[in-house]
């Protein structure tokens, strides 16, 4: 393994929630729930938990031994890796797909984050007080129809991240991650709470687990399948770029295993947090942007103490955007450092400069560039489809490949402790069942 000149986390307790942190965002927020709900309950769950522990956590875990194993950003592991094993330079284009796609995705997940910075806020000054469905889904429209508004809250998000990232891996991501992931726990802890205490948590356990063996058909267990491959952040360059900052003396498997547990508990807490508050006051269980932005606010604003509950859910929503965020421009900071005469503070900004202004193209995309459009998407729908259909799949699936062909089995299986048999079975995972996964998501996705 090469020398750890590297920069380190700090602990193995924080690289976990740093990990956890960038798997937990807004998807775990407001969609997982609602798919398990719809999906067959409690049946979905161990479909979905079936599905992450045969395609998630094998390409997790390659994806961190490869960053361990280079110790430099994605593009030069997979390239010196590569080399040093007898292969061609070319698997560096694994790295420069994880990386781009990092950025690409950024660019118009910090739109959003944005949009969570202005609920916050309007959550604080009674903006949802009173209001009705109708005006409730003219305040969202009017934002996105507002490109100075989006700017300034774009802009605003983009600062944070830049804030953090700027000062490292120990006393940015590392320091962040400590602070955010408990405070959005504790705050998911006290909505489930509001949620039991408001007498629909039963209404909401129910939607969500009452086992329905029957709605476990071919497009069910598709989607089980998408939502673990996409919801642990494989094929981002992330978990390669977090990999290069880890000693040898953490366990790869048991550590993912912690992190896909984090993962799950935090989506189906949210889950619990937001439906009570849906069923309690009469609307209808949704997903996405429209469950967030209007259907939650609507609630919040004609329900006691809905000022506390919506200010407590948009910070919640806020800190998952974050921890995203940040590590969605670490492998790009990373590479931009490593691979340039820039300091790390003169990487994070030229490199959060790029994906500021190629969000700012996404958010104009809602307004004065609606017209612009590329295979009939707008720009920041184009950015989201080009980049969850195309590079995270075939990014995830270059890096199991390249995992299973090209690295030296039995220095895997050391690094891995596992003894043969285990192995055996690891590496049939590895080599057939995760990239056939990953395979049948790329495939549905293009359908």
């Amino acid at each position: 393994m090469a020398k750890l000149a590297h920069a380190q986390w700090s602990s193995k307790m924080g690289f976990v929630l740093a990990a956890a942190g960038s798997a937990v965002g807004l998807g775990n927020i407001w969609r997982f729930s609602y798919m398990t709900g719809e999906s067959g309950g409690a049946a979905f769950v161990l479909v979905y938990l079936a599905c992450v522990t045969l395609v998630g956590l094998p390409i997790l875990v390659a994806e961190w031994m490869i960053g361990r194993r280079g110790q430099k950003n994605p593009i030069n592991t997979m390239a010196e890796l590569a080399s040093s094993h007898g292969r061609s330079r070319a698997w560096a284009s694994i790295g420069i797909s994880g990386v781009l796609a990092a950025f690409l995705i950024l660019s118009f997940y910090s739109v959003i984050g944005g949009w969570s910075l202005n609920y916050t806020l309007g959550s604080v000054i009674g903006t949802f007080d009173g209001q009705d469905a109708d005006t409730v889904g003219a305040i969202f429209s009017d934002l996105l129809g507002n490109p100075k508004a989006l700017l300034i809250w774009h802009t605003a998000f983009m600062l944070l991240v830049i804030g953090i990232v700027a000062r490292g891996v120990t006393k940015g991501l590392e320091a962040a991650s400590r602070i955010l992931m408990p405070a959005l726990v504790v705050l998911l802890l006290v909505l489930v709470g509001y949620g039991v205490a408001s007498g629909h948590f039963g209404e909401a356990l129910s939607f969500m687990f009452s086992p329905d063996w029957g709605a476990l058909d071919g497009g069910v267990v598709l989607a089980a399948m998408g939502q673990a491959f996409f919801t642990l952040s494989l094929g981002m360059g992330i978990m390669m770029a977090y990999g290069s900052y880890l000693g040898e003396d953490v366990n790869l498997i048991s550590t993912a295993r912690t992190v896909i547990i984090l993962d799950t508990a935090i989506a189906l807490l949210a889950g619990l947090a937001i439906f009570p508050i849906v069923f309690a006051n009469g609307l209808s269980a949704s997903e996405g942007p429209g469950l967030i932005f209007i259907t939650l606010p609507l609630a919040f604003g004609n329900m006691a103490g809905g000022t506390i509950l919506g200010l407590m859910f948009f910070l919640l929503l806020t800190f998952a955007a974050l921890t995203s965020a940040i590590s969605l421009l670490e492998p790009v900071v990373e590479t931009v450092e490593e691979r340039t005469s820039l300091s790390r503070i003169g990487a994070t900004l030229v490199s959060a400069i790029a994906v500021w202004v190629l969000g700012v193209a996404a958010l104009l995309s809602f307004n004065v560039w609606s017209e612009v459009l590329f295979f009939g998407l707008n720009i920041f729908d184009f950015l989201d489809t080009f980049t969850s259909k195309i590079l995270l799949p075939l990014t995830g699936l270059g890096a199991i490949i390249f995992f299973s062909l090209c690295l030296d089995k039995e220095e895997a299986r050391k690094e891995l402790r596992l003894d043969i048999y285990d192995f055996t079975l690891w590496n049939l995972l590895a080599k057939f069942v995760a990239p056939l996964g990953v395979i049948v998501v790329f495939l549905t996705g293009l359908i």
